[in-house]
């Protein structure tokens, strides 16, 4: 008996460190999951090539194409007219400001406050402008946001556009034509009320002497007497 007691509380203190051993839970390997699923999406996120940049006969390169510049608009009012078309000439209101606010120039403060005439494509304004107008319809408006290089380039054009200088345009389609419409007829000048004519002098009663001609003035030359026949 004496031998069993030791023994006993022996095995229970060796059972309930077996059984706080096997109860503690470990924690689990997951860093090297997480770092490979983080891969796989990756590889999953990668961009899909773009078959218009490699067309036919064209010999093929690997990359994606990153955007240099581009022009961004917001459309202020959808016009109702018909849809803009290449080649045509444009008639166009205006305003233009520089990045700080600045208006540099508008249609509606030109002599009669009429729009610009313009052929779409024609390279008779900035690239911007040129490109500016799609999808627009007849009576709509729009904000153009410019970078310089569609605008006045490095240079720009001072002293109103300085260089490199982006442009912010509101811009209203008004019409569109086939060729470019007749300039309106310059307004006729005022013509001023006719001057009263000056009264006619009456002619001098008979019985009457006329006024005597006023004496020559001092220092006039009279007209030398004829000298008589000799």
């Amino acid at each position: 008996m004496t031998l069993r007691a030791p023994l006993a509380l022996f095995l229970i203190a060796t059972a309930a460190a077996a059984q706080t051993t096997t109860t503690t839970p470990k924690k689990p390997a997951t860093t090297t999951h997480h770092t490979t699923s983080t891969a796989a999406a990756k590889k999953t996120a990668a961009p899909v090539a773009n078959p218009a940049d490699n067309p036919p006969n064209v010999p093929k390169i690997v990359g994606t194409p990153k955007n240099l510049y581009s022009l961004r608009y917001i459309d202020i009012q959808i016009g109702t007219g018909p849809l803009a078309e290449q080649r045509k000439f444009y008639t166009v209101h205006y305003t233009g400001w520089l990045t700080d606010g600045t208006k540099f120039d508008s249609s509606h403060d030109h002599p009669g406050g009429e729009p610009i005439v313009f052929p779409y494509g024609g390279r008779r304004v900035i690239p911007g402008w040129d490109t500016g107008f799609e999808g627009m319809h007849i009576g709509g408006k729009r904000r153009l946001f410019v970078p310089y290089q569609l605008a006045y380039g490095e240079s720009g054009r001072p002293p109103v556009i300085p260089p490199k200088a982006d442009l912010i345009f509101d811009v209203e389609l008004v019409a569109q034509s086939d060729t470019p419409p007749e300039p309106k007829p310059a307004p006729a000048p005022e013509q001023k009320p006719a001057e009263p004519k000056p009264a006619e002098s009456k002619p001098a009663e008979p019985g009457q002497p006329q006024s005597a001609q006023p004496a020559p003035a001092a220092g006039t030359p009279t007209k030398p007497q004829t000298p008589p026949n000799q």
